[in-house]
């Protein structure tokens, strides 16, 4: 059945019908074969726990994504679909990020989850894997699959995605068991957008799939974002082109909220965060590193420290998350 045929069906059952089960009873009843098996899995996938379909005229299905020219009429959905109805930013980019880009993800996915946005992307490698583990922790991303909800990819996302299905939402347009094609994941990028107020890019090369994800919100109105970088580098070269087309050029989160009217003042801060804030203030060591390497050599030289003092402490800045040891020494990747 084609889409458009299929949409029309949907459409009209969907009308005429209360509930998901007379729509799948109403709508079975003029399918071919191969199509009742297929509506025979997904109502059978309604009749779990934390996870079900939502369609096109469901009060459960958001605003924004019916605002774009072509909307899916199913969602299929694990976990907290109440986040669909929150205010939404995607953060999107690279598969294969840069360290630096991977710690700019992090840095945007937190400030949002703290100021009570709701982190969206696609749940690849890379960028989108980042911005998801961030806002995972505080239950709050949506991740848009090119699959069907059931199916692992990449499959080293795995563990990720279960997190996100228990602490998160996962969404997609595609059936259980439909696995991953080409042309899945330009029709996931769309939705991505279309449940978003506004998206952010962060690294992308001018041929990048997550480029596709701003076009369509530019396209629909939506605001978009877009984090520069080095002008000698190809992974920065897509985001330097959406800010020629308007994009807004993020140099910090803030810039993000500005959108939504939020002052970062006004998110709740943690005790221990700001335990950890007030240390690191005084830190002489953490404030000695940087994006780039440090050797224990160079850490000494700049903070003054002896040589024992940095080696213990920078071990215990590298359990609490903040240094990370790469080739040719250690980089700050937690933030004052």
């Amino acid at each position: 059945m084609g889409m458009t045929r299929a949409s029309n069906k949907v459409q009209k059952a969907a009308r005429e019908c209360d509930s998901w089960q007379m729509l799948f009873e109403r709508w079975g009843q003029s399918l071919k074969p191969v199509d009742s098996r297929w509506l025979k899995a997904a109502e059978n996938w309604c009749l779990s726990d934390y996870q079900g379909v939502i369609s096109y005229f469901s009060d459960d299905y958001p605003a924004s994504l019916k605002a774009i020219s072509n909307p899916p009429w199913l969602l299929y959905y694990r976990g907290r679909k109440e986040l669909l109805q929150g205010v939404c930013v995607a953060v999107v980019g690279s598969r294969k990020a840069s360290h630096s880009g991977l710690q700019v993800a992090d840095w945007i996915s937190e400030k949002l989850v703290a100021s009570g946005i709701v982190v969206v992307s696609g749940l690849a490698m890379g960028i989108d894997a980042q911005a998801h583990k961030t806002a995972a922790d505080k239950g709050k991303t949506i991740a848009v699959l090119g699959t069907g909800i059931d199916q692992y990819y990449p499959r080293r996302n795995k563990a990720l995605q279960d997190f996100i299905a228990h602490q998160g939402l996962l969404i997609s347009e595609f059936p259980p068991g439909q696995t991953a094609k080409t042309d899945h994941f330009p029709r996931r990028n769309r939705i991505i957008s279309g449940i978003s107020q506004a998206v952010v890019v962060v690294e992308a090369a001018r041929k990048s799939g997550s480029l596709s994800t701003a076009i369509h919100a530019l396209n629909e109105g939506r605001e978009v974002g877009a984090v520069p970088g080095s002008v000698l580098l190809p992974e920065h070269q897509g985001c330097h082109w959406l800010i020629q087309q308007g994009a807004k050029l993020i140099n910090t989160p803030q810039d993000i909220l500005e959108w939504f009217s939020i002052n970062p003042a006004q998110a709740p801060v943690s005790e221990e965060r700001q335990y950890l804030d007030e240390s690191l203030a005084n830190n002489r060591l953490f404030a000695s590193l940087s994006s780039e390497p440090r050797t224990i050599d160079d850490m000494v030289q700049l903070s003054g420290l002896e040589v024992a003092e940095v080696m213990e402490k920078v071990v215990l800045l590298e359990l609490e998350g903040l240094v990370a040891a790469v080739p040719g020494g250690y980089i700050k990747v937690g933030r004052r």
